[in-house]
């Protein structure tokens, strides 16, 4: 009877054993593969709508990226930076500059073009919905919001910071530069846009 019970619980063991090893093969993949599991980063990434900041850094006067076509008003070795960052269709562009003439005010608007040795190779503003006439003075057209414009006054220093956010994003082709004028941008009819002679530009593939 000893012997017929013994034989019973090695069998019963070996049975359970049996079911285990199954139960674990079941949670594996192929061909003993680990069992699946949610994969997981440490990298990270900008959210959908969203883009990492661009930023574009010069010296005026050391070209190729940023010039000066009035040295009195924007100095050789002056310092100019552009950032411009991407969120749920809004775009927003920083004005960095230092080292300017203190105290004063400047337009600055974003271009269509590169900079180049004259002032007139940034092309006109870039706008979001295009003014059928040229030059744009037309205020439906040449106005912050379907433009980017970064007029700013210097501090004691020369310094200044500005920036603005429009409710959308830059097409193809795309902007390709900052440049900074002698004045305050004007707003009215026939003159909308202007800011007077054109004194640096810094290069900004947007």
């Amino acid at each position: 009877m000893r012997h017929i019970q013994r034989v019973l619980g090695i069998v019963t063991f070996a049975g359970v054993l049996v079911a285990a090893t199954a139960c674990a093969s079941s949670t594996s993949g192929p061909a003993g593969a680990p069992s699946a599991a949610p994969a997981s980063s440490s990298a990270s990434s900008p959210a959908p709508g969203h883009t990492e900041p661009k930023q574009v850094s010069g010296t005026f006067g050391s070209g190729p990226v940023a010039y000066t076509y009035d040295k009195a008003l924007v100095p050789d070795g002056a310092k100019v930076s552009v950032s411009e960052q991407v969120n749920d269709g809004r775009t927003t562009v920083k004005l960095d500059v230092h080292g300017l003439k203190p105290n004063r005010t400047y337009g600055a608007h974003v271009h269509a073009k590169p900079c180049g040795p004259k002032g007139d190779d940034a092309g006109p503003h870039y706008q979001n919905m295009p003014d059928p006439v040229k030059p744009s003075v037309d205020p439906r057209y040449a106005n912050p919001k379907n433009e980017i414009w970064l007029d700013f006054t210097t501090d004691a220093k020369g310094d200044a910071v500005q920036e603005s956010t429009v409710d959308w994003t830059f097409g193809v082709p795309s902007a390709g530069s900052v440049v900074i004028h002698a004045d305050k941008t004007k707003t009215e009819p026939g003159q909308a846009g202007m800011a007077g002679a054109r004194l640096a530009c810094i290069s900004v593939p947007f």
